[in-house]
């Protein structure tokens, strides 16, 4: 499965090749937003339109616009890890869909109780704390978008960042964990670069070469990809 670029809104069609007759209606819309340009995502099923947004930064009336345009009902809000720019938006947007926020791990906790002085560093005065209603821990089950995706502990990046991967789908929503020839920050609060670079080589390059992966910054890859071309991962 490869994902299309996309811009703000607009679907980011999953293009099937072997998990075309195993996850056909597996589907991702990218929504980028905050300055960062994050990849907040809506990850549904094709033919229900029930889905989850995954990872609301900011710019919670352009998520809204999103939604209403793909014409989906959202049953959950997901979050990978603590930051601004991923977790921003939260709370707004659980307030107006009355929906749960799920994830990420309670180690990132004292990330998600410090949203408003981190968005105010970086013009992002909208943001809120949030409180989850479901903390994430390795092997949890959470369904979105009617598939089954497992918690990968991945810390590194931040304490609690979590990888959620679809094994039938053969797709990781991977947060700022890895990405296109790079890997996630650690010069912030909580940031390890050793402990980073074990949870990929650990947890993540198992999954296996076929696995795609939406980052939250920047194009899909393949851990294939990365494992042969990111530079972070040379010995």
């Amino acid at each position: 499965m490869a994902l299309a670029p996309s811009r703000a809104g607009q679907l980011c069609v999953p293009a099937m090749t072997d998990a075309q007759s195993v996850a056909p209606e597996f589907r991702v819309a990218v929504i980028p937003v905050t300055p960062f340009q994050q990849n907040c995502s809506l990850v549904f099923h094709a033919k229900t339109k029930v889905g989850a947004v995954v990872d609301p930064g900011g710019d919670v009336a352009l998520i809204r616009e999103a939604i209403r345009k793909t014409g989906l009902t959202i049953n959950k809000i997901i979050i990978t890890h603590g930051h601004i720019d991923h977790a921003g938006g939260a709370a707004e947007l659980k307030e107006v869909l009355g929906v749960p926020v799920i994830g990420p791990h309670k180690a990132d906790k004292f990330l998600l109780e410090s949203l408003p002085q981190s968005g105010a560093r970086f013009g992002i005065l909208t943001a809120r704390v949030v409180e989850p209603d479901q903390w994430i821990a390795e092997g949890d089950e959470v369904e979105i978008g009617g598939h089954d995706f497992k918690a990968i502990e991945a810390p590194g990046h931040s304490p609690g960042s979590v990888v959620y991967y679809c094994e039938k789908a053969r797709f990781a929503l991977m947060g700022d964990v890895l990405f296109r020839g790079s890997v996630g920050r650690t010069d912030i609060p909580g940031g390890n670069h050793a402990q980073l670079l074990s949870s990929i080589r650990e947890k993540v390059l198992p999954l296996g070469d076929d696995v795609v992966f939406l980052p939250g910054h920047g194009e899909a890859s393949s851990i294939g990809n990365e494992r042969l071309g990111n530079p972070f991962l040379q010995d």
